[in-house]
């Protein structure tokens, strides 16, 4: 890791790569397409930026099991080539009629994304997941469940033993970092980690520290398991807070959309200006690293936490964001590093008694968005299909524990918290508890886990 004039401590970027187990469980409005959506907007666009200076990029198992799956990417390739032009089509014919030729031509820019996105995905020799290789360093639990919720070691064993394996068959060495999904972290969940290998995780620990506490510039050392980073969510909420900078008027406006799904307005409701969000993208770089590098002035690494979807697929412009300030961190003398390279020369503090307390980024820094309200009844179906395995005779049939495992994902509950996708979460969590009880009575089902863990392993030895 250099040094860099100007700042005595370091930035690190770390974007968790994740989408849900979705191929072959539907398409329009939800399934499948939000996976050739995140590949268009997000992971395609990122190959431009990744390698141009140290990140920390996680790749969660069960998103590199659907790319490595035969036919997704050419089934992407037709959503790309045959879907998107057609509806983009429809919206453009629909604003010339209208008389309104700056949105029509704003529509054929959008269309050229993801044509341009289609080209780059086709012409790579070895796939998007051959792509990523090389920038890879961190996995995930297998199917990114929120791990203090598992009621059992074995489940707990399954996911982080399953993530490390289908990481090092993928992409050979690993140096240890493993994204806690939703950062949800508890202290009986060190053990684990530490015997699967595991070095160094992140946490949550603003309700900790407090917001912007210089504490949580030092890693954590526990007895049991890994080095913990706090997120600093002091300088994460300039992009991820209510008025952070995607709401600025000239970004373009995620919600607003055209009767085919498309974007053409920006935040202000006028029609998108993309020489405005240029504008706008360059002055945020500038300003996000002048705030870090004061933030780490007197030593320490700062970490920032990302969604790697939300740049690119969520923020329009987040792509470009994030490589002007990897520009303007060497304008500005900040240095970036990875949390890989800044363990090894880290000086830890002793992780506080209050770090053992359960935690993680969601409502509240603790479980309730995976246990409580809508999602509460998905939390407990999972709990008691894990018990029913537990209490079988014998190891559980593959098919049975891998129901378990996209039963256990995060998502179902997230989705049905926040109400973003209709019934689809609940619909997809009571079927996988179906088929976990029909396999465990022994019944052949047809494979509609087609791709799931593949490198399954911890219960079944």
């Amino acid at each position: 890791m250099s040094r860099r004039r100007g700042s005595d401590g370091a930035l690190a970027f770390v974007l968790h790569t994740h989408m849900p187990y979705v191929e072959g469980f539907g398409t329009w409005p939800f399934g499948e397409e939000w996976l050739w959506e995140a590949i268009a907007t997000s992971y395609v666009p990122l190959l431009d930026v990744l390698g141009r200076a140290p990140i920390t990029l996680s790749l969660t198992p069960v998103l590199a099991d659907q790319l490595e799956a035969p036919g997704a990417a050419e089934r992407c390739l037709r959503f790309l080539r045959e879907l998107r032009p057609e509806s983009h089509r429809r919206d453009r014919e629909r604003f010339r009629r209208a008389g309104q030729p700056g949105l029509a031509a704003e529509i054929e820019r959008s269309a050229a994304d993801y044509a341009a996105a289609a080209e780059r995905l086709d012409a790579l020799p070895h796939g998007l997941l051959g792509a990523l290789r090389e920038h890879v360093s961190w996995t995930s639990a297998a199917t990114h469940a929120v791990l203090p919720l598992l009621a059992s070691d074995a489940a707990i064993a399954v996911q982080v033993q399953t993530g490390v394996a289908a990481h090092r068959r993928r992409f050979g060495e690993w140096s240890g970092g493993f994204w806690l999904p939703e950062c949800a972290h508890a202290s009986w969940l060190d053990e684990p980690l530490g015997a699967a290998g595991v070095r160094s995780t992140c946490v949550e620990l603003t309700g900790v520290f407090g917001l912007g506490d210089p504490r949580h510039l030092r890693p954590l050392a526990t007895a049991e398991g890994p080095m913990l980073w706090a997120i600093d969510r002091a300088v994460m909420s300039l992009v991820w807070g209510e008025r952070g900078y995607p709401a600025a008027a000239a970004y373009r406006d995620y919600h607003a959309m055209t009767r085919h799904h498309h974007r053409v307005w920006a935040n202000d409701g006028a029609p998108y200006d993309r020489a405005a969000a240029a504008a706008q993208t360059a002055a945020d770089a500038a300003d996000f690293v002048a705030r870090v590098r004061r933030r780490v002035s007197g030593g320490g690494v700062c970490v920032c936490a990302l969604d790697t979807e939300l740049l690119g697929h969520w923020w329009y412009e987040g792509v470009r964001w994030l490589a002007a300030v990897l520009d303007e961190a060497a304008r500005q003398g900040l240095e970036l590093t990875t949390l890989d390279a800044a363990l090894e020369r880290s000086d830890p503090a002793p992780a506080p008694p209050e770090a053992a307390r359960v935690s993680s980024w969601g409502e509240g820094r603790d479980l309730r968005t995976w246990s409580a309200g809508p999602a509460a009844e998905l939390a407990w179906s999972a709990r008691r299909c894990e018990l029913a395995l537990l209490a079988s005779a014998g190891p559980p049939p593959p098919r049975a524990l891998r129901e378990l495992l996209a039963l256990q994902a995060s998502d179902w509950g997230f989705l049905a918290t926040r109400r973003l996708a209709g019934e689809y979460p609940v619909e997809r969590a009571r079927g996988h508890a179906v088929a976990l009880a029909r396999a465990l009575a022994g019944e052949q089902l047809e494979p509609a886990l087609r791709h799931l863990a593949p490198d399954l392993c911890g219960w079944l030895q």
